[in-house]
């Protein structure tokens, strides 16, 4: 088997091994440990930010659509794929900041940026923090906050359950990697809504009408957001950019390319 390409078929042609491809993989060093990225295609950035526990396939879906018209950078974040980190501490803010150096490792000095799960709250963070970075951000699947107003009820018991289980093992290093990530989702994020009026560029907002995100939550994102669109699909759980990978690609594409609007008076009759 060709090493830079996996055995998941489209028609004829090999998918790209996404997240493990030889050919364009590099570790960037940033901020005390080293990022795993792969960049894809040439044109306008963009930049994907997987969610907790994630890598860079997660976007297997997405990164052969987007990269035939821009630049498409990808990540491992933080302790997560092959961007080992073996340090007790992770936050939000810590992998934020990660990704606004990694841009500018790049020479990238804005771009647009689609982030799931916690890649959404990594990137409403890149956002507030460094608000020329991001010119447009779809996230799908992310919240504020990690109480049962946010998440599904059962989302909360399972991780304070995942989290008891892990305490009563071994503590060996893979199991201080899957606590740490554990830990991330129970008590972080905490961002609050006077927070989100920091993040300044338009915000595509997208969940699933089943989302283990509350999607009165995700909701609640769109109205406190200073420019954003809400986007709850229908019969969709958690992986809204899988289930309707089409249909999300050739949207988020068009919410990069057409000029932010929010009407008002007559035009809402459109």
């Amino acid at each position: 088997m060709n090493p830079v390409f996996g055995q998941a078929k489209t028609g004829k042609s090999l998918m790209p091994a996404y997240g493990s491809n030889g050919k364009v993989g590099k570790y960037a060093n940033i901020r005390g440990f080293k990022m795993y990225y792969e960049v894809y295609g040439k044109g306008s950035p963009v930049l994907m930010i997987h969610g907790n526990g994630g890598s860079i396939s997660d976007f297997r879906n997405q990164i052969g659509y987007f990269s035939k018209n821009y630049k498409v950078i990808v990540a491992d974040s933080r302790a997560q794929g092959k961007s080992v980190d073996v340090s007790d501490s992770l936050s939000y803010e810590m992998m934020a900041d990660d990704y606004n150096a990694l841009l500018t490792e790049l020479h990238v000095d804005s771009c647009h940026v689609i982030g799931w799960s916690d890649g959404g709250i990594n990137g409403l963070l890149l956002a507030k923090r460094n608000p020329k970075k991001v010119k447009k951000l779809a996230i799908t699947g992310a919240n504020l906050w990690p109480d049962t107003t946010a998440l599904e009820p059962f989302l909360v018991k399972w991780i304070g359950s995942g989290i008891d289980s892990l305490n009563s093992v071994n503590q060996s290093q893979e199991v201080k990697a899957q606590k740490k990530l554990l830990n991330l989702m129970a008590f972080n994020p905490n961002i609050s809504i006077a927070d989100l009026k920091s993040v300044i560029c338009p915000t595509l907002v997208i969940g699933g009408d089943n989302d283990v995100i509350l999607p009165r939550h995700t909701m609640l994102i769109a109205e406190a957001l200073p420019k954003s669109y809400l986007w709850i699909l229908p019969d969709a759980g958690h992986s809204t950019l899988v289930v309707y990978k089409d249909v999300f690609n050739s949207v988020v594409e068009d919410f990069f390319k057409k000029p932010y609007r929010k009407e008002k008076g007559a035009a809402q009759f459109e």
